[in-house]
């Protein structure tokens, strides 16, 4: 299989953090960088220190080192994500994420161009396109402590997806939440994704850490689309 890793997955919010991005972003270079600035400052403080309480890093994320070794890439969001199944099509896909990927925009209200690639569709456009065979969505754990969270009612978000996708690519869909990691014998490649419209800069050191332990710290021909985003210092 192919292991997709967001690292939205461990580094969200905490409860009722209304101004989390968890509620509904875009993903812009302002919402990237500078809303964190808005966020750390709203906390009393101008280092991203400020954060912590409120955007905390989830554990769990230190065992993602077992997939040192294994063929690995970076990229800055979910954007890019054709590239890295192009390299490997029609394999199965486990995504450990916030978010199903599987489309962008509430049913019926999905303006722009639904053909492009984006990080909240990309899943179902590689679904469509024989590109990913059969696909997971793993949420975290601590979602179930988030009602806000696609993770927290698995089965009102599949109520949601079975009502956006057709017939045909739906029993090739499974959301699930949990914290296990597929052993490193069963899967093929790796994509590590920043996605820093939702994960908090006070993470980024843990982050560029983990990319590094991967093999991938040289930011070479490992990398994605766009680079991830160094946020640090803040």
């Amino acid at each position: 299989m192919l292991l997709s890793i967001d690292w939205d997955a461990y580094s969200g919010p905490a409860e009722f953090v209304f101004d989390a991005p968890i509620w509904g972003t875009p993903d812009r270079e302002y919402d990237r960088l500078e809303a964190w600035r808005v966020r750390a400052k709203k906390r009393g403080g101008t280092a991203w220190d400020a954060l912590e309480t409120d955007f905390p890093l989830y554990p769990g994320w230190e065992a993602l080192t077992r997939y040192a070794g294994l063929p690995a890439h970076v990229t800055l969001s979910h954007a890019s994500a054709e590239e890295w199944l192009a390299l490997y099509p029609g394999r199965e896909v486990l995504n450990i994420d916030s978010h199903h990927d599987l489309y962008s925009g509430p049913v019926g209200q999905r303006g722009g161009d639904a053909g492009r690639w984006r990080p909240g569709n990309w899943a179902g456009l590689g679904l469509a396109a024989g590109l990913i065979s059969r696909y997971a969505v793993r949420y975290p754990d601590w979602h179930a402590g988030l009602p806000v969270t696609e993770g927290f009612d698995l089965a009102r978000t599949t109520d949601e997806v079975r009502a956006a996708l057709g017939s045909e690519l739906l029993p090739r869909v499974h959301l699930e939440r949990g914290a296990a990691l597929p052993g490193a014998e069963r899967v093929e490649a790796v994509l590590l994704v920043q996605s820093p419209a939702w994960s908090s800069p006070a993470h980024d050191a843990a982050f560029f850490g983990l990319a590094a332990a991967l093999g991938i710290g040289g930011w070479g021909a490992e990398v994605l689309g766009s680079p991830p985003l160094n946020r640090t210092p803040g």
